[in-house]
This record gives structure tokens, sequence and C-alpha cells, in this order.
């Protein structure tokens, strides 16, 4: 993307967790079978975000997603710092390894509660694909990617919040409208089993994904 790179790059979490993640505990369909170890093209690669990612063009695909404002190398590297100092936050992205260009993103919030025994709840935020990847399963890949990442880390749910557009998508990877709360949806992890409805996680969704 141009610009340099530190040889030291940092990731924001352990990238090993990515590849200890079990993709059939997912009711999700892909065809072919992918994940994030093996994402499908051998140039596109699913990891953490590095500190050095704010030239490989992270902040220009948020910037499909929402408006980002003008961020400075600097304020990005504080705020890098801040959330892996905190051990609270998880943005996970995409990367063509061809163009050493960011091509996707989503990002798994912790939140730690003094409910359910002191329980943590994971959000999800940011997801993001490169319009122009479409029809590689990369929105699906990357949703799925920190779900299930939430589940490993503990958490008792993950929830989020959608447009309208995105319910059938959300629903056909396993989350569920939760009742009398507008468009928040949710994933919920008892012990080693989901609560899932698995007819409806299994329903034919729309061709819609997070863009």
């Amino acid at each position: 993307m141009g610009g340099p790179v530190s040889e030291e790059e940092l990731s924001l979490y352990d990238p090993a967790l990515l590849l200890s993640l079990d993709f059939f505990r997912s009711p999700a369909n892909f065809s072919p079978r992918i994940s994030a170890a093996v994402p499908g093209e051998s140039w596109l690669k699913v990891r953490p975000l590095q500190s050095g990612d704010f030239h490989r063009g992270f902040l220009q695909i948020l910037s499909q997603l929402t408006k980002v404002g003008d961020v400075s190398l600097t304020q990005f590297l504080n705020r890098f710092a801040q959330m892996r100092a905190s051990g609270d936050y998880y943005v996970t992205v995409i990367v063509d390894s061809r163009y050493d260009k960011i091509i996707g993103s989503a990002t798994l919030v912790l939140e730690r509660k003094f409910i359910h025994g002191c329980a943590t709840r994971g959000r999800l935020e940011d997801v993001v694909v490169d319009d122009t990847y479409r029809g590689k399963q990369l929105g699906k890949l990357i949703v799925v990617t920190v779900s299930l990442l939430a589940e490993q880390l503990g958490c008792y749910k993950m929830s989020l919040d959608c447009k309208d557009k995105l319910i059938p998508f959300y629903k056909s990877i396993g989350y569920t409208l939760e009742p009398g709360n507008a468009n928040t949806m949710n994933i919920r992890y008892e012990g080693t089993t989901r609560s899932i409805d698995r007819n409806t996680a299994g329903s034919k969704p729309d061709n819609t994904e997070p863009s």
C-alpha cells in the first residue's frame, strides 16, 4: 500500500488463537469449506490487526463502512497500544498478500460483567469486506472467525446490531433476534453447547453479506 512498515510489528492479540478455532462448531455453511487457517485462496490470510496496518489500508477499508475521519499514524499507534494493553479488543483482518493490503475486518470487543457470575459478553462490531472481493465467502468467514473466537475466550454470548437487510445473513450463521430489542442479535454459549435454533441457522439466506 506504500509507506514504511516496521520489521518488529506487534499483533493486537496472539495469532495462535485463530489457528485453534474449530469451524465445524459453527452452523455456517461454507462451499467450498474454508476457515481462518485455510481461507481459500493461497494469497489470503486471516490474522490479528498489526501495528503496521496503518500502511496497509486498514483505515481505508473501515471507510467503506462508516466515516473514519483524518486519523494520523500517531493516533493510530496510540489507539492500537491502548487496545492491546486492555486485552479486550480482538480486531481481526483479512489480507491480500499479493498487494500487502487489508481487504476485510471485524472486531470482537469483550465486555466484562458482574452478572452471570462475573461473566464476559462479546460484541461484534465494524464488519466490512472490500466490495471487489465479493463471492469468496469472506464476509461469512470474518464473522464466523470472531464469533468462534468469542466462544473460545469464554464469552457467555456474542451480540451485534445490524440493518434489516443483514438479518438473514446473520441468522444463517447462528445468530437469533433478541425478542423486543429491535435488530439486536445474539449467539449464546452455554458450556460447550451453543443454544442455537439449528433449523433457523440452517435456513437458506439471501445473497446479502456485510460489505
